[in-house]
């Protein structure tokens, strides 16, 4: 499928249809979680199990090869040590890219199709807690969707009361008490928000700004997943961050804390 008959099809069976590659691909007719692994997660992968098939995800129907430097361009099926079957998908696609919201959450929606009941959403993103130093893994309490748009189409209504679950967060706790949670906005980007903009966000109630996330979860609920969502604060937002931001910034803070964090996203799987 090109790319351009992939924006003129029913996006669910897009989805079908990239489920139906991976499952002959990697031998695997289901999995059971899937991971979107963002900036300094990407570790997590080789400590939840033994990876039984790469995939590269051009090659996968609907989905494209990633823009952003410290992303993987490969979706992952893994064999946990639990017995499950994880979907990682490393190629993440941004809203800022250009092409679309269904290329946003095409990876959720073939992670559904593959039968994947339950999603796990990672990311690096400024913080506007003080105490929450670059490194700081935040669970996500709830999101403030910035972008404008909605990954769902027509009249289609769908509750987002309880969209992070409540489960999974206590889940993580009994890995790690200190774990704190937040509010988390996802801005359109490429662009880093403004001072101004920050301390919008923290008005109307974010502690977490980012450029992902929101709208993966929302699709996410929408096809009866259940949603996790953790954010690794890479660096302190504009106008709080005495330092001017940058992507290496972002990258560096994630490679620091790599090994903790992919222990700790690890360990909550294992309690799935």
């Amino acid at each position: 499928m090109s790319y351009t008959e992939f924006l003129n099809a029913d996006p669910f069976e897009a989805a079908r249809d990239a489920a139906n590659y991976i499952a002959e691909e990697t031998g695997v007719d289901a999995h059971d979680v899937a991971l979107v692994l963002g900036s300094g997660w990407g570790e997590a992968a080789e400590l939840i199990g033994e990876t039984t098939a790469t995939l590269s995800a051009s090659e996968i129907p609907g989905f494209t090869a990633p823009s952003v430097e410290g992303h993987v361009g490969t979706i992952r099926s893994v064999l946990t040590k639990e017995g499950k079957r994880a979907l990682v998908l490393g190629a993440r696609t941004h809203y800022y890219e250009g092409k679309g919201v269904r290329s946003v959450v095409h990876g959720v929606r073939t992670a559904a199709a593959t039968g994947c009941k339950t999603l796990v959403l990672t990311n690096g993103c400024g913080g506007l807690n003080e105490d929450w130093t670059p490194g700081t893994p935040v669970l996500i309490s709830d999101h403030i969707n910035l972008t404008a748009t909605s990954p769902l189409e027509g009249a289609t209504f769908v509750d987002l009361t309880d969209l992070y679950s409540s489960r999974i967060r206590g889940l993580a706790r009994e890995v790690d008490s200190s774990l704190d949670e937040g509010v988390y906005a996802q801005f359109t980007g490429p662009h880093y928000e403004t001072p101004a903009e920050v301390q919008y966000a923290k008005r109307i109630g974010a502690s977490l700004v980012g450029m992902s996330t929101a709208l993966e979860a929302i699709a996410g609920r929408h096809a009866g997943m259940e949603v996790f969502g953790i954010s690794l604060v890479t660096n302190l937002a504009a106008g709080i961050s005495p330092v001017p931001l940058s992507h290496e910034e972002v990258l560096e803070a994630g490679q620091a804390a790599g090994p903790r964090i992919s222990k700790l996203l690890a360990g909550i799987i294992a309690k799935l």
